[in-house]
């Protein structure tokens, strides 16, 4: 084989919203900054779609019920891990739903002969959290109100302390993936962070951004995370693979430990 192209590719299989426009672009985008810096590890993405437009909590659960139909197309590709995207629509079925969701896709998976590990961008987000050794964290989502609340809850069953929350309360998933990230560079000033450990800044793979993570936690002096940051650390981790990506924030600098399962509860929530 020609030294110029040896190398391993890694097949990312993902579960995302129809009216998703930011996780194959974020992720992606993550992924090949990586391979400029270690060119022997190239990934390939593969995608299954299930229908959602409004983020609302009758949509997000309809959803939730198409994603084993979802991780049965995929198996068919072999992916090496699948990830699937709508951390809301998980959340917003009780503490601990992410474990369920996650089984749900393992046995789809495993019923089709596909042995790839599974990751949420639910479960990654409070693995993410763990992994910086974050016990307060601020977050920004793009979500109306009451869906916060429910995220809140969440991190908090998580043993997770949420100092503040702010919602830009967008509730239509496409102008959600169309927000500016750049100004999520002032709504951050608008957070209480006296005493917080981290800043999620999108509890959201839909809201856009990467292109801010990186100055925010400069200007901050703080980690910064996001979903999609945070879906990416542990899809990296599932592949044995060390947690870098340039200019990604502290969760992506190859210094946070794999917090392993810590983050599923003995006893999983149903819907």
């Amino acid at each position: 084989m020609n030294p110029t192209t040896a190398g391993t590719d890694h097949h990312i299989g993902m579960i995302v919203p129809s009216s998703n426009l930011t996780m194959e672009t974020e992720l992606p985008r993550m992924l090949r900054a990586r391979e400029q810096t270690d060119p022997a590890h190239r990934f390939v993405f593969h995608s299954a779609r299930a229908r959602m437009q409004q983020v609302t909590p009758e949509q997000l659960k309809a959803m939730n019920a198409q994603a084993e139909r979802a991780a049965t197309e995929l198996a068919d590709a072999r992916p090496d891990v699948v990830a699937t995207a709508c951390l809301v629509a998980i959340m917003a079925q009780g503490p601990g739903y992410h474990c369920t969701a996650e089984d749900a896709i393992t046995t789809a998976l495993r019923a089709e002969g596909a042995s790839a590990p599974v990751v949420s961008s639910a479960g990654a987000l409070l693995s993410g959290i763990a992994a910086l050794g974050a016990k307060k964290v601020s977050i920004i989502t793009p979500y109306m109100k009451p869906l916060t609340q429910l995220v809140v809850a969440y991190i908090e069953d998580a043993g997770i302390e949420v100092l503040d929350a702010l919602s830009l309360e967008v509730p239509d998933n496409l102008a959600v993936a169309r927000l500016d990230p750049a100004d999520l560079r002032t709504h951050r000033t608008k957070l209480n962070l006296a005493g917080a450990d981290a800043l999620v800044l999108s509890a959201c793979v839909q809201m856009p951004s990467l292109p801010s993570i990186q100055p925010v936690e400069d200007q901050a002096g703080l980690p910064v995370l996001s979903s999609a940051t945070a879906t990416t650390y542990r899809i990296l981790s599932e592949l044995g693979l060390p947690t870098t990506v340039p200019d990604a924030g502290h969760l992506l600098s190859g210094n946070c430990p794999d917090p392993g399962d810590i983050t599923r509860p003995t006893t999983a929530a149903t819907s």
